[in-house]
């Protein structure tokens, strides 16, 4: 008997039809096996997110105080709302910061480790971010002491979450920082109710230039002032005032002294050759971000004496004042 085989019959087709089953039945094809492993993963993963009620927090800013300012520095703190709704605490990895004013950077930084929040609870997280004037103006020139600037404060927060992973949470802030001036100071004139060489007693005309974009609200004082190197008077005063911006205010302060102490000075003064003055001290003000304290100085300033029918309001020509 004679076999007669198919021109059409190949064992070699017939084994790569074979292994190209073999491979749609585990990983090709729709309906593989590492397909339906996946498919069993993503629902038991589904499942248990929907028993155990894991969920994205939320974040918000709620605030940015001003704790401290100076003429040097000022402090921020931000305080960001966390609400986590899962049923365990979940940690943040790391805070990102950024302060810019009008697209330029301030300062940027990062808090590793920021702390952890509790299970179906909410927390603020207050980041401190410290401004040094100095640095802002020699970067920027063009941020003139006195001035008010905007600024936006961008904080990320990179926060760990079981089952979901790691998520990022980009907030944003707007407000305004001052750039604060110290007001110019300067005696307009010392005019005086009583006037002998064992004692004087006048009342110190003090201009305060405030060059701020803002109100000064003025709380107390202290200040100490010498004619000629020798000090005359030093107090500290409980006194309400506005200072107000970018205006001129004048204090009255009382002062009594010796004349007889100052020598040939007080001869300089009464033959009008005058003699230098300064003046020390600080004020203590509220302002629209923040309570201060401002050093006031002047030093070099001119007085001599005058007659006061010379050049005073005054119609009492037996006293005489120092301007």
């Amino acid at each position: 008997m004679i076999w007669v085989m198919s021109s059409s019959y190949s064992p070699k087709v017939m084994e790569k039809k074979a292994d190209k089953d073999h491979d749609t039945h585990y990983d090709g094809e729709k309906g593989g096996f590492l397909d339906k492993v996946k498919d069993f993963i993503q629902d038991i993963g589904e499942k248990i997110e929907d028993a155990v009620g894991f969920g994205k927090p939320t974040a918000d800013v709620t605030g940015i105080h001003i704790p401290h300012i100076s003429l040097e520095k000022v402090e921020l703190i931000v305080d960001v709302l966390i609400a986590n709704p899962n049923p365990v605490p979940i940690p943040l990895v790391d805070i990102e910061y950024l302060i810019e004013s009008e697209g330029r950077k301030l300062m940027s930084g990062t808090i590793p480790d920021a702390g952890t929040i509790h299970a179906h609870g909410s927390e603020t997280v207050k980041i401190p971010l410290l401004l040094i004037y100095d640095d802002i103006k020699s970067t920027y020139g063009d941020i003139k002491p006195g001035s008010i600037i905007p600024y936006k404060v961008g904080v990320v927060l990179h926060i760990d979450i079981p089952v979901i992973g790691r998520i990022s949470i980009p907030l944003e802030k707007n407000g305004e920082i001052p750039v604060p001036y110290r007001p110019d100071v300067n005696v307009s004139k010392i005019k005086f109710e009583q006037f002998s060489f064992e004692e004087a007693t006048a009342t110190l005309h003090l201009n305060l230039d405030n060059k701020n974009e803002f109100d000064l609200g003025l709380n107390a004082m202290d200040y100490e002032i010498w004619l000629s190197n020798v000090s005359i008077a030093s107090a500290e005063l409980k006194e309400s005032a506005n200072i107000k911006k970018q205006e001129i205010t004048t204090m009255n302060l009382p002062i009594s002294f010796r004349p007889k102490d100052f020598g040939s000075a007080m001869w300089d003064m009464i033959r009008g050759k005058g003699t230098g003055y300064t003046i020390k001290g600080h004020i203590d003000v509220n302002t629209p971000f923040g309570h201060m304290k401002i050093p006031i100085s002047k030093e070099g300033g001119t007085t001599r004496l005058k007659k006061g029918d010379d050049d005073d309001d005054d119609d009492d020509d037996d006293k005489v004042f120092v301007y």
